[in-house]
């Protein structure tokens, strides 16, 4: 086995340049979506008891278990004699959430070892029949997860902005009876956005860096098994 020497000309190549694209839209995606805390709120009254419209607020984030989120009066305040604190938002969304952001989050520790791999063991990789092999396997794996996760991430995404918008008006029990209730304001969702559209750029990466590291497999040129790198074979450590 090699030992760990620090060559750098993977990096100046697609497949270790890419890479660290990869390592960097890992963060973007886990943080934007992980990193998430929000609030909507709605305003209550009751005529002639509370003629002021009083502020509710319910307080929602990642993993996004809005059936655990529960609304909050001012303190102190006794808002129409009902007990806001029983009444919660509709939804798990967590499933979703944190499969997408578990799985960014070991994306994010495989560009580490890969780019580890790359630029210190350079000859153990491009010596290797079986690493080209796991890494080509493990990029077609993680783009298609990349897809599967978004896709879902996504989807719950827009489940969230509906459960937590005007609708939650329609649902809460007492706004349907004596409570005159109107819905007042919800966080900005941007940064869930962002995470989005950075699920389908890691897609987009991971599939592109798939040919490049085709390219270091036994699959592409067959002939480099019984053949010498000096006749055409895997390039040498100076690049990729």
């Amino acid at each position: 086995m090699s030992g760990f020497q620090i060559n750098l000309n993977p990096l100046k190549e697609p497949l270790g340049f890419i890479k660290v694209l990869e390592w960097l839209a890992s963060i973007f995606a886990f943080a934007t979506c992980g990193g998430f805390k929000g609030q909507t709120e709605i305003q209550a009254s009751c005529p002639p008891k509370v003629t002021e419209n009083k502020t509710i607020t319910a307080v929602f984030g990642y993993p996004f278990r809005l059936n655990e989120a529960s609304f909050q009066p001012p303190p102190g305040v006794n808002v129409c004699d009902v007990n806001w604190k029983s009444l919660v938002l509709i939804g798990d969304y967590s499933s979703s959430a944190q499969f997408y952001v578990t799985f960014a989050v070991f994306v994010f520790l495989y560009c580490i070892a890969a780019l580890l791999l790359y630029v210190g063991y350079t000859s153990l990789y491009l010596d290797s029949r079986k690493l080209p092999m796991i890494d080509f396997v493990v990029t077609l794996v993680v783009t298609f997860l990349w897809l599967v996760s978004t896709s879902a991430w996504a989807k719950a995404l827009t489940d969230i902005k509906i459960a937590t918008g005007h609708n939650i008006v329609q649902e809460l029990l007492p706004c349907k009876k004596e409570v005159l209730c109107y819905f007042g304001s919800v966080t900005s969702m941007g940064s869930l956005n962002v995470s989005v559209i950075f699920g389908f750029l890691n897609m987009i990466l991971w599939g592109g860096n798939a040919w490049f590291v085709y390219k270091e497999t036994s699959l592409h040129s067959p002939s480099n098994t019984s053949a010498p790198h000096s006749q055409g074979g895997i390039p040498p450590p100076a690049g990729m």
